[in-house]
């Protein structure tokens, strides 16, 4: 199985990222792609796959960070997107979440950044990895106003959770989603309407991705601890779950979709 997105890059893993990269690899994981939210973390990203076979990298900026990027961020982003252990441009999009260590940033300033981030994935004829938090009818929007600039198979969405239409449309535009371990909790996420469950059993499993987004998200039995990419196995026991299937198709087929997107 595939983690699809996850941040060995951060300061979570500093003192053991080559015991939890192990493990992962060692209990099932064939591939784990690490993702950037900044210049820094996307080189990060990017030096870490370097040293393993099984490591991968996307390079981008996180909405989060739409204030603060610096003068020629742009030009560096392609520099790190040429890089051969790079997959393609995330984690990009909007997140109109208020969180309380960072608020909402500028609407309009993400809008900025994303656009400018699909046009560097067009030139470099990479697909996108999208973020989206409370933004769903925007990011669609935008990636409809910017369609000729999508590849066939344009991308996928990160840890997905809206409303039904978003889904369809993101379907409909070509997008594979992503589901993480916080589709094993009970009950809706704060500010949402559909349950992940729900959005599961709408996804055919030929579109569905598995991913942990570690440090964060960890699934249960382990919720309040760190996440780690081996815990995208029970990520992949879930959705086998919800879908009625066995957990050998889910493994089969997500990882059959990591490879038509991103070649690996």
């Amino acid at each position: 199985m595939i983690d699809v997105h996850c941040h060995l890059n951060f300061h979570s893993y500093t003192s053991d990222f080559d015991n939890v990269i192990k493990e992962a690899l060692g209990n099932g994981v064939t591939e784990i792609i690490n993702v950037g939210t900044q210049i820094d973390s996307s080189q990060q990203a990017i030096e870490l796959a370097a040293k393993y076979d099984q490591l991968y990298a996307i390079v981008g900026i996180h909405p989060h960070h739409a204030d603060k990027v610096e003068k020629g961020w742009e030009d560096r982003l392609k520099e790190l997107g040429k890089h051969d252990k790079v997959l393609g441009i995330g984690e990009i999009g909007l997140d109109y979440y208020a969180y309380k260590s960072n608020g909402i940033v500028d609407k309009n300033l993400q809008k900025v950044l994303f656009e400018k981030q699909i046009h560097i994935a067009h030139t470099l004829n990479l697909p996108i990895q999208i973020h989206n938090r409370h933004a769903g009818e925007d990011v669609i929007a935008i990636l409809k106003k910017h369609r000729s600039l999508l590849k066939r198979i344009p991308g996928m969405f990160h840890c997905f959770a809206s409303s039904k239409e978003v889904l369809f449309d993101a379907l409909n535009l070509g997008f594979y989603i992503g589901f993480d371990g916080n589709s094993t909790y009970k009950g809706l996420a704060p500010g949402e309407t559909v349950t992940l469950n729900e959005l599961i059993e709408l996804t055919p499993i030929e579109r569905i991705l598995t991913e942990t987004d570690s440090p964060f998200l960890t699934p249960e039995p382990y919720r309040g601890s760190r996440n780690k990419p081996s815990y995208v196995i029970l990520v992949g026991e879930h959705i086998a779950k919800v879908k009625k299937i066995p957990l050998e198709d889910v493994n089969r087929i997500t990882t059959e979709n990591v490879r038509m997107i991103f070649h690996i």
